[in-house]
């Protein structure tokens, strides 16, 4: 008896011609121009453009934050954009982690709570939660300063607790938006780091918005956006787009 045919594994994201309008004050506003683009489980992936390409708005796509206004958005094979509500609050909450330019950490709260809340929205009880977040401290280097206030801490260990909430729950895709915008080069190099060794270690997808050439070039690949359109990627180990 023959072996099943088994179908091959669907690309973890896959954008065909997708494109994002808004209303802006006299016409329409065209922010991305029928993008494609392909991601695999496991990819390390830099989106660079100026401010206003529409790189953060591909990432909101991704992050299920927003809608596509036409073309097509696939996540392993179903359609993004036509999940519910519920469904893409689940998704964002347990297959997803969020990185920004800015941290969101809630200043009353020690460093292991704010950790600790992603796991609690998920509906993980206290006791459970704040063991799981002294273990993501740990990873990214914080485990000494897990009872402390957020205001004690220095920009570099804000956004590794950050970090350290966004990988929490070991999802499969973290999501970082300038993640070293606010830092000075030293300490964004330590951060960068750390997002490459997760996504070695934890085999979880990252994607990395950034205006940072430099930055783009450790990652495994390139896309650049210009004026809302994907141009073809290039191995950033030869050169990424622009880069000298």
């Amino acid at each position: 008896m023959n072996d099943a045919v088994k179908s091959p594994t669907p690309p973890q994201y896959e954008l065909v011609r997708v494109t994002k309008t808004c209303d802006g004050p006299a016409e329409r506003i065209t922010i991305l121009k029928g993008v494609n683009l392909t991601i695999h489980s496991g990819e390390s992936i830099a989106i660079v453009g100026a401010s206003g390409s529409g790189k953060s708005t591909l990432l909101h796509l991704l992050g299920a934050l927003d809608t596509p206004t036409d073309g097509s958005l696939l996540f392993e094979g179903e359609s993004l954009p036509d999940f519910s509500e519920e469904k893409k609050a689940r998704f964002r909450n347990r297959r997803l982690g969020f990185v920004f330019q800015f941290h969101h950490l809630l200043p009353e709260f020690s460093t292991e709570e704010n950790v600790a809340m992603q796991a609690m929205i998920a509906g993980m009880p206290r006791r459970k939660a704040l063991p799981l977040a002294r273990a993501a401290l740990e990873r990214v280097g914080l485990a000494d300063r897990r009872t402390h206030r957020v205001v004690t801490l220095s920009g570099g260990e804000r956004q590794r607790a950050a970090i350290a909430r966004a990988v929490l729950l070991e999802p499969s895709v973290l999501l970082a938006d300038e993640p070293t915008g606010n830092l000075d080069e030293k300490t964004g190099r330590t951060v960068l780091d750390l997002l490459l060794e997760l996504n070695r270690a934890l085999g979880m997808t990252l994607v990395v918005v950034t205006h940072n050439r430099d930055m783009a070039k450790t990652l495994g690949r390139c896309l650049e956006l210009r004026s809302g359109e994907l141009y073809e990627e290039i191995r950033v180990h030869a050169s990424c787009p622009g880069a000298v």
